[in-house]
């Protein structure tokens, strides 16, 4: 047998051996997103994705790529990001938890760590995904919440947002609901459902959803807050959608009210 054959049958052998052992972890992430340029790992700025790839890399000894549910923009929070990777040395999964919380900053927190198949994919095997939206509504700014919920000075109308909501459920184009920056040339996406509630002066919109384009949950709900105070029609939401026309549809709420609630697999 010639070396190279050698060399090649030994590649296949350790490649097998390697892949054996590998173990793809899926965790469950918590985290404020304030201090943040978002989840995406980006040369000299701090991301989420940036800080457990540093605390994986201390566990595992080598980079290991970790891959999220989807991306959250800068100031966004996540109550529950799910994201995987592929773990090449054998720890037990019971204890990554609370190895790799001992080395992440306070601004981030792994839920929970469990094996699964190896198959899995973080992003591309999500069914849905649950954005909540956080609202304060007062005639005068709190401070303490300027990164935590949106704020809106007038009262809103709770009967009309939900007939506002009840128009955008459904698969849709939603052309007229995301950022000029948006980068695709598919804009349909379909809504499950969306669910509007309140406690005192704090509203709570929950938008589950197959997929959402740039800005589209801060925009839905900037829509259905002007719906809200009166300042958008039930006619305007109508064209905004049936149009694709973004002038149509309401403001871009601020990140910070923003939290990725959940996915769904």
């Amino acid at each position: 047998m010639s070396i190279k054959k050698r060399r090649t049958l030994l590649e296949k052998f350790f490649y097998i051996l390697y892949n054996i052992r590998m173990k793809r972890v899926l965790l469950t992430i918590s985290y404020d997103g304030t201090n943040f340029f978002g989840w995406q790992k980006q040369a000299d700025k701090r991301t989420v994705q940036g800080e457990i790839e540093k605390a994986i890399e201390i566990v595992a000894g080598k980079n290991c790529e970790v891959f999220g549910s989807g991306r959250t923009d800068a100031g966004v929070h996540a109550l529950a990001q799910m994201a995987h990777f592929d773990l090449p040395v054998d720890i037990p999964i019971s204890r990554l938890a609370d190895v790799l919380n001992s080395l992440l900053p306070g601004d981030i927190a792994i839920i929970k760590a469990e094996e699964v198949d190896k198959d899995f994919h973080a992003r591309f095997s999500v069914k849905r995904k649950c954005y909540q939206y956080r609202v304060y509504v007062g005639k005068e700014k709190d401070p303490f919440m300027a990164h935590r919920m949106g704020w809106v000075k007038y009262p809103l109308d709770d009967q009309k947002m939900v007939e506002a909501g009840k128009l955008l459920v459904g698969k849709h184009n939603f052309k007229g609901f995301c950022s000029s920056a948006t980068c695709t040339s598919d804009y349909e996406r379909q809504i499950f459902s969306i669910d509007i509630s309140h406690e005192g002066d704090f509203y709570y919109f929950n938008i589950e959803g197959s997929g959402f384009l740039y800005n589209m949950v801060r925009i839905i709900v900037g829509t259905l807050v002007d719906v809200g105070r009166g300042k958008l029609s039930l006619e305007s939401v109508k064209e905004a959608l049936a149009k694709g026309d973004r002038s149509k549809a309401g403001i871009t709420m601020p990140a910070g009210g923003l939290y990725l609630k959940y996915a769904k697999y």
